[in-house]
């Protein structure tokens, strides 16, 4: 029975995006202002999370504006998966200057073409989809942690699609090992750095309040000297059109990180994935339970110092004593 109705989901999933390709994406633009309506105000989908989110970011907003935010939110995601059908058909290696907007090219263009690994983190920000298909499309390759679907039917339509234009998919489970290849041999690792982490998490403040993430993400570029870029996609004033660049980035191999600690590198990001949210909100997704839970209470140090466990020295040891970034 899970069987057929996977194949149901995928089949409408499939009917939907044939549809969405046939239609005008401004046309798709306009069916996504109806949607963001009806999941916001009629449906109320996630109402008090969004809510909350939000309160908790700005608090000096009204409740009309939050209102407003929400509802260009939920605009903005119905507008994302619209794009994602049109971008494989609209966005090719002669066009692309059409519909792309890259900040610092030169920058980028210098450490992904390095011999060197290359660590990235982006958020639940713009069209990060995007990101990852267009940095393949552009001949840069990635590796990026994903969670396997449940449905096993729209996990391989997903995996095709992600992998078309060279952006690999590694499962959040059991890829240490592989992790740690990709790393030795210099490729580049993509992470989405805003997810619950639980409550062993590292712990830092974000929009004013403590949130967990994984603290893998800072190792990995620590323990390998690798580059660790902040990158975001927004999109622009139109659908179809974004902005790709650079937040920020630290070489730990030239000695310039904010700190060789995890969690001030961890916080350091979490800054820049902040200060882009702030330049366009409502391509945020606050639906996220972003806040939650409470840091683990530890122990005086001379009652755990016998049994602390040594700091990790390798990609496999990082992996092995944090649970692995998911997508």
């Amino acid at each position: 029975m899970k069987r057929f109705t996977d194949w149901m989901v995928y089949l409408a999933v499939r009917l939907f995006i044939c549809i969405v390709q046939a239609l005008p994406i401004q046309c798709c633009a306009t069916i996504a202002r109806a949607l963001g309506l009806l999941a916001c105000d009629v449906l109320r989908i996630r109402e008090t999370v969004v809510d909350e989110n939000l309160q908790q970011a700005f608090p000096e907003w009204s409740v009309e504006r939050r209102r407003q935010i929400a509802r260009r939110m939920w605009q903005h995601l119905a507008l994302l998966l619209c794009e994602l059908a049109h971008v494989p058909r609209k966005i090719h290696p002669t066009n692309w200057r059409e519909y792309l907007t890259i900040r610092d090219p030169a920058l980028q263009v210098e450490l992904l073409l390095s011999a060197r690994p290359v660590v990235m983190v982006s958020g639940h920000f713009g069209n990060f989809e995007v990101g990852g298909y267009v940095a393949g499309l552009l001949g840069f390759p990635t590796f990026t942690v994903a969670r396997t679907l449940d449905n096993p039917y729209l996990d391989k339509f997903i995996q095709r699609f992600r992998g078309a234009t060279g952006q690999f998919m590694l499962p959040k489970k059991n890829s240490a090992q592989r992790i740690a290849q990709i790393l030795e041999q210099g490729h580049t690792l993509a992470f989405l750095g805003d997810q619950y982490a639980g409550a062993k998490g590292c712990w830092v403040n974000f929009f004013g309040r403590l949130a967990s993430c994984h603290k893998a993400i800072a190792m990995f570029s620590l323990t390998t000297g690798a580059p660790l870029l902040v990158t975001y996609a927004r999109r622009l004033n139109r659908p179809l059109h974004f902005e790709i660049g650079v937040a920020g980035v630290v070489d730990p191999a030239r000695g310039d990180p904010p700190s060789s600690d995890a969690r001030e590198l961890t916080q350091w990001y979490n800054n820049l994935l902040e200060q882009e949210i702030l330049k366009a909100p409502d391509q945020y997704w606050w639906l996220h339970r972003r806040w939650k839970g409470q840091p683990r209470k530890r122990r005086r140090r001379t009652d755990a110092a016998e049994d602390q466990p040594a700091p990790p020295k390798s990609v496999k040891g990082i992996c092995a004593r944090d649970s692995e970034p998911s997508h």
